[in-house]
């Protein structure tokens, strides 16, 4: 019987330090998984935003480009006007 508790003294505190390095491990592995995750749904974001941004300079070039016709117009229509009156 003392043989029996003997092994018992020296294997429960070695299981409880495994179990815990154990459980350390498993949580370091997890808490990988969900930054990668993240980092994964950061670089979704940032991809769209960079697809946004460069549609956003393509309407603001063609309204430019629009402006800048709307522009011309009226400096004729004002010349037209000047030499008419």
């Amino acid at each position: 019987m003392t043989n029996i508790l003997y092994v018992l003294t020296l294997c429960l505190p070695l299981g409880t330090v495994l179990l815990i390095f154990g459980m350390r491990y498993f949580s370091r592995i997890q808490q990988a998984k969900a930054r990668l995750a993240n980092d994964d749904a950061y670089r979704q974001i940032a991809d769209r935003a960079a697809s946004a941004e460069a549609a956003t300079a393509t309407a603001l070039t063609a309204i430019q480009a629009a402006l800048a016709d709307a522009a011309n117009r009226l400096t004729a229509i004002e010349k037209v006007l000047k030499d008419v009156g």
